[in-house]
């Protein structure tokens, strides 16, 4: 039986969450849910405020790329207000609530590839895209975009098979939207919280990337470095240890694995 479509109602049934996701619009078709949540920040719509979208025309995922978002999956920002010193935290946020909210829905091992893909078994199956506008001294808002393919059959995009997954891909059955829906707010509202409370993220990010140790191919604008992961800093930058043994601090880019 198809899943009912995603109604507020439906999604904050059981959720206990103070801000995050008790404000939400649902939309049946955008060509973008930050387009809109740029809008609501803007306006200066409650913290915590969700756009979601069952589906997406023109989704963007980091370095311009584009983010398919078929129906049976989800498409989320959500709006924050932190401080300008968590600016640099904002991936690692999205990223480990992401990670949580899945093993903790569905049972399936998930990790981290640098700087924010959600892995299963080496194929991704989230990304993430921050956007925030700052002034001096101060950062007007964050929006955090999420795409999570949840019950899209691969097999309908031969094209992605190869690097990506969903979670009916990898569980055998499809997976409750609005359930997974609560579990990614209220893990984003508890991780947030101890952010701002002084708890750091940088630990259990580190502790959950697949990244670090293994050769890799770096592409940064359009330059490619090579080299092994050699460990991340705390403002979530990558350290590759380049193959004449020089270190390169690296704070945007894509990794690939390379050949051993």
């Amino acid at each position: 039986m198809p899943e009912k479509p995603l109604t507020p109602t439906l999604i904050k049934r059981g959720l206990k969450t103070r801000y995050i996701g008790q404000r939400i619009l649902v939309f049946p078709t955008v060509s973008s849910t930050m387009d809109i949540a740029r809008k609501e920040a803007i306006g200066k719509a409650p913290e915590g405020t969700a756009i979601i979208a069952e589906r997406q025309t023109a989704g963007r995922g980091r370095l311009k790329r584009t983010w398919h978002t078929p129906e049976g999956n989800i498409a989320v920002s959500v709006i924050l207000y932190p401080p300008r010193e968590y600016y640099q935290s904002l991936i690692m946020l999205a990223s480990l609530a992401v990670l949580n909210s899945i093993r903790d829905t569905t049972g399936l091992a998930c990790q981290l590839k640098w700087p924010n893909d959600v892995l299963i078994r080496n194929k991704k199956v989230c990304g993430i895209l921050t956007e925030t506008k700052t002034q001096v001294g101060r950062l007007d808002y964050a929006i955090l975009g999420i795409g999570i393919n949840v019950n899209m059959r691969m097999i309908e995009y031969p094209e992605l098979q190869s690097t990506a997954t969903s979670l009916v891909e990898e569980l055998g059955k499809p997976v409750s939207r609005a359930r997974l829906l609560r579990q990614l707010f209220t893990e984003l509202e508890r991780l947030y919280l101890g952010m701002r409370s002084g708890k750091p993220l940088f630990p259990e990010w580190r502790r959950n990337l697949t990244t670090i140790g293994k050769l890799v191919r770096v592409q940064s604008d359009d330059t490619i470095y090579e080299g092994t992961a050699d460990s991340v800093g705390e403002d979530g930058c990558l350290i590759l240890r380049r193959d004449d043994g020089s270190l390169m601090k690296i704070t945007i880019g894509d990794v690939s694995l390379r050949e051993q």
